[in-house]
This record gives C-alpha cells, sequence and structure tokens, in this order.
C-alpha cells in the first residue's frame, strides 16, 4: 500500500493550502501562518506527517533490500520515478534517501544517481595482509588505480608521523581503490625515500606490501593505527566520485619494518559504508 500524499506540499516541495482532497481532521489540524518576514510556517499535521512519510520510505526500501529485491550494486530508479511510487515529495523522499545511505544501505555517485550497498568488507586490524589479498580472501575483485606519484616537501603532519626532521623530503603515492568495480577507498601513502631507492620507476598499481617485499626485502612489523569518522575532503570526494562532505572514515596506518625502522604511513578515506572493522586482542 502506498504512503499517503503529504498535505499541503506540492510535489516541487512548495507548500501551499491544504487542498480538498486531503482528510478533513488533517486540514482542521494544520494551519498557514504568515509572519512579518514573509515566511510560512506549517501547522502541527503537517509536522507530524513528514517524519512517518519518511519512516513509511525507509521501511519500505529496507524490506526490499532485506529480501533480495533490491539486489546490491543495483541501481535505484530515478528520484522523480520514485517520488511518484510513493505518491510523495522529492523533499521527503530525499530524506528518507539520506537516512538509508546514514544506515549503510544504499550509496549515492556524483551524476549516477543512488545504488544499493554491497555487503561491507571485513577489515581485520590484528591480521598481517594487505589490501588486495583482503578482499581476494573474501570472494571479491580488488582493483588499484595510481592517481599520483612524486617526491615532494613532507608536511609538518607526515615529519611527526615519520619522526623526520623539518624539510624533509618523502615519496607520495596517492591512488585509489576498487571492490568489484566500486570506488571504496582513496589513500595517501607517505614514504621514507631512504629505504626505498628508484620506486617511482616501478609498477605502483601493484600490492606495496608485495613490492616492499620483493624489491627492497622489507616486511612490515609494528602497525599503528588511528581512526576516526570524518567529513570526505576534495582529494578524496573526488576520487571516490562524491560529494566533497559526504560521510567517510579516515584511518591512518603508521608502519614499521621487521628491524623495527619507521617506514612509511598511510592515510585511507573510506566511504562508511564499505567496511566492518575488527579486532581481538589476547591475554594481556
Amino acid at each position: 500500500m502506498l504512503p499517503p500524499r503529504l498535505a499541503g506540499m506540492s510535489r516541487n516541495g512548495h507548500l501551499g493550502c491544504l487542498g480538498s482532497g486531503a482528510p478533513k481532521r488533517a486540514r482542521q489540524r494544520a494551519t498557514l501562518l504568515l509572519n512579518s518576514a514573509g515566511l510560512v510556517q506549517i501547522g502541527n499535521a503537517m509536522r507530524e506527517e513528514m517524519p512517518r512519510a519518511v519512516t513509511t520510505i525507509c521501511n519500505a526500501l529496507q524490506e526490499q533490500i532485506e529480501h533480495g529485491l533490491l539486489p546490491p550494486g543495483s541501481k535505484l530508479p530515478a528520484e522523480r520515478k520514485l517520488s511518484e511510487v510513493f505518491d510523495t515529495t522529492r523533499i521527503t523522499l530525499r530524506e528518507a534517501l539520506v537516512q538509508l545511505e546514514a544506515r549503510g544501505l544504499i550509496y549515492r555517485e556524483e551524476r549516477r544517481g543512488w545504488f544499493i550497498s554491497p555487503p561491507r568488507l571485513a577489515y581485520d586490524l590484528m591480521r598481517r595482509s594487505h589490501f588486495h589479498a583482503m578482499v581476494q580472501a573474501q570472494g571479491r575483485v580488488p582493483a588499484t588505480q595510481v592517481i599520483s606519484a612524486r617526491l615532494q616537501p613532507a608536511s609538518a603532519v607526515i615529519c611527526g608521523l615519520l619522526q623526520l626532521p623539518a624539510l624533509s623530503s618523502v615519496i607520495q603515492i596517492c591512488r585509489a581503490r576498487r571492490i568489484d568495480e566500486r570506488l571504496v577507498l582513496y589513500v595517501e601513502h607517505y614514504l621514507n625515500p631512504d629505504y626505498f631507492p628508484q620506486i617511482l620507476e616501478l609498477d605502483l598499481n601493484q600490492s606495496l606490501t608485495e613490492l616492499y617485499a620483493s624489491h627492497y626485502d622489507i616486511r612490515y612489523g609494528q602497525v599503528r593505527f588511528e581512526m576516526v569518522p570524518t567529513a570526505l575532503p576534495v582529494e578524496a570526494a573526488g576520487a571516490l566520485k562524491v560529494s566533497i562532505g559526504s560521510p567517510g572514515l579516515r584511518i591512518v596506518r603508521v608502519n614499521h619494518d621487521q628491524r623495527g625502522r619507521l617506514i612509511d604511513c598511510d592515510l585511507e578515506y573510506w566511504r562508511h559504508d564499505a567496511i566492518h572493522l575488527s579486532a581481538v586482542v589476547g591475554d594481556i
């Protein structure tokens, strides 16, 4: 059964008087008051109806997703079509879609529309692995694309993470990573150039973990993680093809090698719905 039209609001989102088609009690309870600034204020009935409509849309779409009628990776109909299906306004529909996005059930790409989110990648912080191996172990297809790679002056933040003196240089490698063709991760790698001569001449689309081992006999030892929810900055949003400020998860990895040397650090920007973090700690 389709949810009722929101009384007093037209399809283009403008407020109007409650029409004759609205329920009598709603017409009696809702009021339109024009204040001195010329702003239209909506009455109690309207304020109550919108949250109900949003909840109804969210529940209907979530049920379709959970029962497999809207499979992972599939595209939702255009917002105009969905607003017709649910007999509601674009404003109300957009609020419902944003709530589903916050729950990780759907995601959007700029100029492409809304899609059903695939299962999250299980990211075990305690396992010695790398992106390609982790994704493949879960039966999915990884891909990496180098955006840029260069030697540059280290920022104060990177100097602090790598414990470098002022005016040091670092190798910066920026990459975008996909799971099953979906962009999920933008990462900036910062390498101490003393340990990786001529690395910029190698194929950087492959796993750096494997490249370190095969070309430099370097393997990861101690790793320190820092994690915080974030709004995706310009570079990350552009690489992931989402709006600037979209929700994300920032993970900073500071890496030592098997000899205890501080060799590199990674600034990872994940789509917030792409991973599930876990860690099991033994007896202390």
